[in-house]
């Protein structure tokens, strides 16, 4: 874990019902804010961002008094707001992108409510690694329209131009290798897609490499396909930065399932289908 992350972690309080969060005083200055007056519409900003997502406020965002020294050594109460993990992630989004250490927060809570919502999801704790890798190849085929869309909005417009788009997502995931060179990593057919031939780790991966690409060429404004595939290069960097940090496995080093998904997805189909004739 990096200086700037290890920040984050340390000023995370605890609460008298154990939950986490953040005090809005606590996290101004680590973000480069100078005075808490000029953080203020950054909370209202992730307020709305909140609303927006059909997350109620008041379950990320509550209004308190904390007790702070003055200049005398005499303390006072000051208005506070009490931020859960995902109202920081709301909170660094819509921060000041041109501070190094909000790239910084971006990276850190995005990462951690990723993590968290899919620890606090039973259901898909419950799914067996055949039915997560469906599941995520699903989300990731959704994700992918919508990035091509974003991408599209900057300036990738053919196909080739795309095909470039994502090679830069790869490779910034992926040590350097772009598309051609994880299908010949994974001895796969030509005829055989990458994603199809990946375990859940590496989808779960690639899918917030396509969830975070979308959202900061959005959020940046990006106007030119130059612009965009650095962009995306960028964000699949973060992504293997931060399962660096973690300890966790280069997805370029994660072992081929040795079943497609498409051949898990035809067992499911068959499955159902002699399930219906028996309950006719």
């Amino acid at each position: 874990m990096n200086d700037q992350h290890q920040l984050f972690e340390q000023i995370k309080q605890i609460d008298n019902n154990s939950v986490e969060f953040w005090s809005a005083r606590s996290i101004y200055k680590l973000l480069g804010y100078s005075e808490y007056r000029h953080f203020q519409p950054v909370i209202t900003k992730a307020k709305e961002a909140c609303l927006n997502s059909e997350h109620a406020i008041e379950d990320h965002f509550e209004d308190i008094l904390a007790m702070v020294t003055i200049g005398s050594g005499a303390q006072r109460e000051v208005p506070d707001v009490k931020l859960s993990r995902y109202a920081c992630y709301l909170v660094v989004q819509n921060g000041d992108p041109t501070k190094p250490v909000i790239a910084a927060g971006q990276t850190y809570f995005a990462v951690q409510t990723r993590r968290q919502e899919l620890a606090d999801d039973l259901a898909f704790q419950q799914l067996k690694e055949e039915q997560k890798r469906i599941f995520l190849r699903n989300e990731l085929k959704e994700h992918n329209k919508q990035l091509v869309e974003a991408a599209q909005q900057a300036g990738v417009e053919t196909n080739l131009d795309f095909a470039i788009f994502q090679n830069h997502g790869y490779k910034g995931l992926y040590g350097g290798l772009d598309q051609k060179a994880i299908h010949a990593r994974k001895g796969l057919k030509k005829s055989q897609k990458i994603l199809d031939h990946m375990g859940s780790t590496e989808l779960a991966a690639n899918l917030f490499r396509a969830t975070q690409a979308e959202e900061k060429l959005r959020r940046d404004n990006v106007q030119n396909k130059q612009q965009a595939n650095q962009t995306h290069y960028e964000v699949g960097q973060k992504v293997r930065q931060t399962i660096a940090e973690l300890g966790g496995t280069m997805p370029e080093n994660l072992p081929t399932p040795e079943t497609s998904i498409k051949q898990l997805e035809s067992a499911a189909k068959k499955l159902s289908d002699s399930n219906d004739q028996d309950t006719k």
